[in-house]
């Protein structure tokens, strides 16, 4: 069969790009086992469908008999779902300085409880600049107070630790946190329905 597509095409060697002497054949519609190349091909011609190469590194090569079409169609459904099923990890930073108020802090503590009951993870950091560096102990009470606030929605992965001029400290979310979240949600969702 002939294919114009080159991305397909450069996925897997298939029918006469296939230039070893054997090859083992595996699938439904064929008898297992190690085949001459061209009798391998004669029987995917038979069957109207192409020799595929799925393992060229094996020794003989592994070749299925399939419409190649559909199998790079799979393929590429298979990766996918794979994609899909991976979790993506969001990082959300919150900035303080090392004399914040009491306002800024609960402002930004709500921001931090939104965050981590998304799902995402929160790395709260306190920046030093000039001579503010010599409140580096205010800045470490301020991030533990911060994880102790959190206590509910978040575990600290990280303790608070100076990087230069910032001492951070790193938050994920509690499975319960998240959970309870998608709760409120899916009761504001029946309620809004009603």
């Amino acid at each position: 069969m002939n294919y114009n597509s080159k991305d397909s095409k450069d996925l897997y060697r298939i029918n006469e790009r296939i230039r070893v002497p054997e090859v083992r054949l595996v699938g439904d519609n064929v008898e297992q086992g190690i085949y001459p190349t061209r009798e391998a091909l004669r029987m995917a011609q038979e069957q109207e469908l192409d020799l595929v190469e799925i393992s060229p590194t094996a020794n003989p090569p592994v070749c299925r008999i399939v419409d190649y079409q559909k199998f790079v169609y799979q393929q590429k459904k298979k990766l996918k779902e794979q994609k899909a099923k991976s979790v993506k990890v969001v990082v959300k930073e919150i900035r303080f300085g090392p004399q914040t108020d009491d306002h800024d802090y609960n402002f930004k503590l709500n921001h931090a409880m939104n965050f981590l009951s998304e799902g995402a993870k929160v790395k709260a950091f306190v920046f030093f600049k000039g001579r503010s560096i010599l409140f580096k102990e205010q800045g470490e009470v301020l991030l533990l107070r911060f994880a102790n606030d959190l206590e509910d929605y978040a575990k600290v992965e990280q303790m608070p630790i100076l990087e230069g001029k910032r001492m951070s400290i790193m938050l994920a979310p509690k499975k319960s946190a998240t959970s309870a979240k998608k709760d409120k949600d899916k009761e504001k969702e029946a309620e809004t329905d009603e």
